[in-house]
């Protein structure tokens, strides 16, 4: 039931803080960020903890992220500081005392938050509410961004409606490097495919990587398309230079200057995957290649998202029902006159 508003901070004084963990993929970052404004709008400070990768995707949105340690120990030391350096100011206090919340359903991050003697709220879930100092059920059947949203809701005392899109913000510095790629690799705003073949983990123990990427990729080089490849790092180079000939990679690149080169592409083709999510979150249109996932969960989110699947999960799409879907989606000549197109109004 919804409640009154917290007490704001007064104007320039310190706000309280909240620390908050992150998930561990690209794509949980990205739809658990609606819920992160909506926390500091009413008035905290989020000190947030994550994988390393998070710290750029993050930057355009103002906030910085504590890296997450590789072992327990020194886990529970990170948060026990970050507890300790969180010195009682006034502003806003979440019901129940909460000062932490556990994006991440597992066991151990909410032993660690409990262990650093943090008063976290999270979802119930692998049996560690008692962990908790509010645990909150998990709602199934529900797309994973209005999962955190609903947590968030839950912390603040609220029941408000879910954004329907992310606008995900970018540092100045993003488009930057991405104007920078682009001039070295001649490539020019909406002249040029994205692809996105890799997927990170599986879909109830299947792979989400369609495994007709390869071939799809050279049929769309042989219709004249300039195709451009942002692989991670270690075996997906390998892969991308091995298996996608022809197409321009670009490796090395940092999450928040991929999501600006994702916004400058006629088109994003993904797996269900962490760019899929990105590309949507920051308005770019994408086709997501689904197979084993479930879309009602893990569809991106947003206006610009657009799904091509087989007849029934898990099955895959047909290369045919991928190709066509993709020329339907693309803009007009321009994306189709390769590095030397004409760009986009």
């Amino acid at each position: 039931m919804p409640t009154s508003p917290l007490p704001a901070a007064a104007a320039g004084s310190p706000r309280p803080r909240l620390v908050i963990r992150l998930r561990n993929f690209i794509g949980d970052v990205v739809l658990g960020v609606p819920a992160l404004r909506r926390l500091e709008a009413e008035g905290f400070e989020l000190v947030l903890v994550g994988k390393r990768w998070a710290a750029e995707l993050l930057a355009g949105e103002g906030w910085t992220v504590e890296p997450l340690p590789a072992g327990r120990l020194d886990r529970w030391r990170q948060l026990w500081r970050l507890r300790r350096g969180g010195a009682r100011v006034p502003g806003p206090r979440l019901p129940g005392g909460v000062n932490a919340l556990s994006l991440p359903f597992s066991f151990s991050s909410a032993l660690e938050m409990r262990l650093a003697g943090l008063r976290p709220i999270g979802y119930d879930h692998e049996g560690r509410g008692f962990l908790l100092t509010r645990a909150v059920p998990r709602q199934r059947g529900r797309h994973e961004l209005e999962v955190y949203w609903a947590l968030a809701q839950a912390a603040l005392g609220r029941d408000e409606p879910v954004p329907a899109r992310i606008d995900l913000r970018l540092a100045p510095r993003h488009p930057e490097r991405a104007r920078a790629l682009m001039q070295a690799h001649g490539l020019r705003p909406g002249a040029f495919i994205a692809l996105a073949p890799f997927a990170g983990g599986t879909f109830q123990k299947l792979s989400k990587e369609w495994p007709g990427f390869a071939a799809f990729a050279q049929a769309l080089r042989a219709r004249g398309h300039t195709l451009v490849l942002c692989p991670g790092p270690g075996a997906e180079t390998e892969t991308a230079r091995r298996d996608y000939p022809g197409c321009v990679l670009l490796d090395g690149v940092d999450l928040g200057t991929y999501a600006a080169l994702l916004a400058q592409a006629a088109l994003l083709v993904a797996n269900d995957t962490g760019p899929g999510h990105l590309a949507a979150a920051v308005g770019a249109p994408v086709l997501t290649v689904i197979g084993p996932t479930d879309p009602a969960q893990w569809r991106p989110w947003g206006p610009s998202a657009h799904l091509v699947q087989g007849a029934r999960r898990p099955q895959w799409p047909e290369a045919d029902a991928v190709l066509a879907a993709t020329e339907r989606l693309l803009p007009g000549p321009a994306a189709v006159a390769g590095a030397g197109g004409k760009p986009l109004a």
